[in-house]
């Protein structure tokens, strides 16, 4: 199972954080201090860590400048300032992400980032279809689907997240980034040409006045 270190200093947040990762079907451990959080980066057990800046003992940009292996980082921090999320990324993080977020971005996120690293799944399922994440394929039935790009983002991302709602909002910013100025028509016209494409009309279902929940398959 993936394991994710989270490095947070407010218990409150720290706890949101855990139950957010547990949702994804990730393990995760809680340390609130810098020095404690380089420490346990360090130690090379942990497939991501999302990192605060603002941390007692040591700061993230010390904790990060200061690891001795590859393990990448995400940084969450309530600092807004674009010079501060350069220096982040600047140091070597791979995201950063500004409180509050909401889940499914967080999620998305790491998804993204486990995926470049090569860490997480390669193969997901979904009734008779089959999508293969390395080659960007997706086959029904043994019969090749010719999906676009954000088609194919958008299944993966509603497989990964099935028997969640979720918001035009937040398909957009997961699916077009995080700075896409669109309309959520956008994303009504991809989900209709899903169903279409992959028989998913009774399974892909519209939440009046909010989104979309892919079902769960029993």
């Amino acid at each position: 199972m993936i394991k994710i270190l989270i490095v947070e200093d407010d218990e409150n947040i720290a706890k949101m954080i855990r139950a957010t990762v547990t949702m994804g079907g990730y393990d995760s451990y809680i340390c609130s201090d810098g020095i404690t959080g380089l420490k346990h980066m360090n130690s090379g057990d942990y497939d991501l860590v999302l990192l605060d800046i603002m941390l007692p003992e040591m700061d993230g940009f010390e904790v990060i400048s200061k690891r001795t292996n590859d393990t990448p980082v995400i940084f969450i921090t309530a600092k807004q300032d674009v010079l501060d999320k350069v220096s982040g990324l600047k140091l070597g993080a791979e995201d950063y992400i500004v409180k509050p977020f909401e889940t499914v971005e967080l999620l998305a996120r790491i998804e993204v980032v486990l995926r470049r690293y090569n860490k997480n799944e390669h193969i997901l399922t979904y009734k008779d279809i089959t999508i293969n994440i390395d080659e960007h394929t997706c086959r029904q039935n043994h019969t090749d689907v010719n999906l676009t790009p954000k088609e194919f983002d958008l299944i993966v991302f509603f497989i990964q997240h099935q028997d969640v709602a979720i918001s035009r909002s937040q398909l957009l910013s997961a699916i077009w980034c995080y700075y896409f100025e669109g309309e959520s028509r956008t994303v009504d016209i991809h989900i209709q040409q899903l169903r279409k494409k992959l028989s998913l009309k009774n399974n892909l279902i519209t939440i009046p006045k909010l989104g979309y929940r892919l079902n769960k398959i029993s």
